[in-house]
């Protein structure tokens, strides 16, 4: 795990330029920087810069930019199964130098190009220089996992895993994106990655699974894998569905374990972490440490879950307490890194739960990120199940509605869920999404109104929520905050459910295995049965890792309350008196108390990044 950074075009970077990215990049990469330019054709030239996190072959001979011949690669992730993939290439010739999975993607691209991509399994985001072709190519992994931003200004190029290293080699920030803003403000987070937006006008990301070529020709977009959601295989059985999973999930976790330092588990009282934890002690025999935010709120505490993995799998365990000091400070801090607001409270407490990874030594952690949206989490999956089922076996339909009636009705809180049947009778029904949206409109100074929309991947309504949630709505989101959170303590975050085998496994399942006896992710609850303990994964009730709003935000101290009303550029887009009215409650619905918290990040942004 690392930063890159780079520039190709005409201009020249002037030293102070490249040193002021090279001190920005330092979080991602503490153990080694590197720098390599060269002229190319047509006058143009590459800058390309890297910040080194030693994961895979400490030593110094696999630093980067790393050549092979004179071909340059800039990498910053993990090829996984580069093992193999180095015993193939030795087998017809190949002679490496280190033991890095660098060296073994440099090879695969000098002998085959951007071909090659397909047969590697892991997360990246890199630059590769062709000089054989003078063509430079930016690649991202498949579910994009690791961050690749550009900036392209006059037929030149320059790109980064943060936006403040663009920044760095521009000279200046750009324009913020206002309407970004108010999308984020008004829908909230799972509006964020449904176009090519970012919070700053000018700027994208390398769609994931994709690549994009400069050189010779006007720049041009690749697409090297296209999920394939509509596999579900009719005719496998429920046991085969738990088998396939099984062992897709143990290869994952095997492969997601090669790493020359230690690494930390991310443990909660849920299925996913601990159907991670349990294979990679019981099955692969790893020394599992699990690190815990212990949350105060009944509604979202897991205590008494995460006592019991702990106690039955033998695990090391930190509990990390909610820590409430100097919130508006840390939260200052945490979205200057963001380059962005926060697109939830978790991911301030989850930063904190990185740092406690950090001061324990641990440079990799693993977290469940993928096993909602591959395998049904949410509790719209039940509405939507029912929905399918309706459809496809009416026996099915009515046992799963008795199910529903007794194991989630009791539990769901949103109040367009409570309906069983909200989904059937309003199949486009999505104002549980964009909850009370229409009202946020209304405490922006001039409203804001984007509906929601949703791309086709299914016929099947569930399979189609699942879809849009992996590739648009909730995976970007997540894996955007965990590789921010994580590079601020120099950590780099795994995610073995993302794994591409796993995911093909995953789309074949029928949608009438996913839930059973009222319980989401069936076909997993099952599938590490004997392993995670079975007080867990037969808890229907799921969690979710929330922090009340007001458990940090003191809004009973007068200057709190100073601070948040006071002159800011923020209340040219929201009225001041709404924020009034809401710091004025003493408890706040979830939608407003959400509202209130993406106002707060909003304003310390524009702050950052207009005054």
């Amino acid at each position: 795990m690392c930063g890159i950074a780079g520039y190709f075009g005409r201009q020249e970077l002037s030293q102070s330029k490249i040193s002021s990215c090279l001190n920005l990049m330092r979080r991602r990469g503490p153990d080694d920087q590197g720098v390599h330019f060269q002229n190319v054709s047509e006058g143009r030239r590459l800058y390309l810069l890297h910040s080194r996190l030693s994961i895979i072959d400490l030593d110094n001979r696999s630093r980067q930019p790393f050549e092979i011949g004179s071909d340059v690669l800039s990498f910053n992730g993990e090829i996984y199964n580069y093992i193999e993939l180095r015993r193939r290439m030795e087998a017809d010739g190949h002679v490496f130098n280190t033991t890095s999975d660098t060296e073994v993607l440099a090879h695969l691209l000098s002998t085959s190009g951007m071909h090659s991509i397909p047969s590697c399994e892991g997360m990246w985001a890199f630059a590769w220089f062709d000089s054989r072709t003078q063509v430079l190519s930016l690649c991202r992994d498949r579910f994009g996992e690791k961050p690749l931003y550009i900036y392209e200004s006059l037929g030149d190029v320059y790109f980064a895993s943060e936006p403040k290293f663009i920044f760095a080699l521009l000279g200046h920030t750009l324009t913020v994106n206002l309407t970004h803003l108010k999308r984020y403000l008004v829908n909230g987070y799972k509006s964020l990655y449904k176009g090519g937006d970012t919070f700053f006008e000018g700027m994208h990301e390398i769609p994931p699974a994709s690549f994009r070529t400069y050189g010779g020709s006007a720049p041009q977009n690749h697409s090297y894998w296209q999920p394939r959601f509509c596999q579900q295989d009719s005719s496998l059985t429920y046991d085969d569905a738990v088998h396939n999973t099984r062992e897709a999930l143990i290869r994952s976790v095997e492969l997601r374990l090669r790493s020359d330092v230690p690494i930390a588990f991310c443990l909660s009282g849920g299925v996913d972490s601990n159907a991670l934890i349990s294979i990679a002690k019981k099955e692969l025999g790893y020394d599992v440490h699990g690190f815990t935010i212990m949350n105060t709120d009944t509604r979202y505490e897991e205590r008494e879950m995460v006592e019991i993995s702990v106690r039955e799998l033998g695990l090391r365990h930190t509990e990390v307490p909610i820590e409430t000091d100097n919130f508006l400070g840390n939260l200052r801090t945490l979205i200057r890194y963001h380059d962005a607001p926060i697109y939830t409270i978790t991911y301030y407490a989850q930063w904190c739960l990185m740092q406690a990874v950090h001061e324990a030594g641990f440079k990799v952690s693993v977290s469940g990120t993928g096993a909602d949206e591959l395998l049904s989490g949410y509790f719209d999956h039940h509405n939507a199940y029912l929905a399918a089922m309706q459809c496809e076996d009416t026996a099915r339909y009515h046992e799963a509605m008795n199910e529903w009636l007794a194991v989630v009705a009791p539990i769901v809180r949103n109040p367009y869920l409570k309906d069983p049947e909200y989904l059937i009778h309003n199949p486009d029904g999505r104002d549980h999404i964009y909850l009370d949206a229409e009202v946020f409109s209304t405490m922006l100074c001039q409203p804001f109104v984007e509906p929601f929309c949703e791309t086709v991947y299914s016929p099947t309504l569930l399979r189609n929520r699942m879809a849009n949630e992996l590739r648009h709505e909730s995976v970007p989101v997540i894996l955007h905050e965990d590789d921010l959170n994580a590079m601020y303590y120099s950590i780099e975050n795994r995610s073995p459910f993302l794994d591409t085998n796993l995911f093909d496994v995953c789309q074949s399942i029928p949608t009438r295995h996913l839930i059973r006896k009222g319980r989401a992710k069936a076909v997993l609850r099952d599938a590490v049965h004997g392993l995670a303990p079975s007080l867990i994964i037969n808890n229907p009730r799921k969690v979710g890792f929330n922090v009340p709003l007001f458990d940090y935000l003191d809004v009973g101290n007068a200057m709190v309350c100073e601070e948040l009303l006071s002159d800011s550029p923020i209340y040219e887009i929201v009225k001041r008196e709404e924020i009034e009215s809401l710091l004025s409650q003493g408890e706040l619905p979830n939608s407003r108390s959400k509202f209130l918290f993406n106002f707060i990040c909003a304003k310390i942004f524009l702050e950052s990044y207009v005054l």
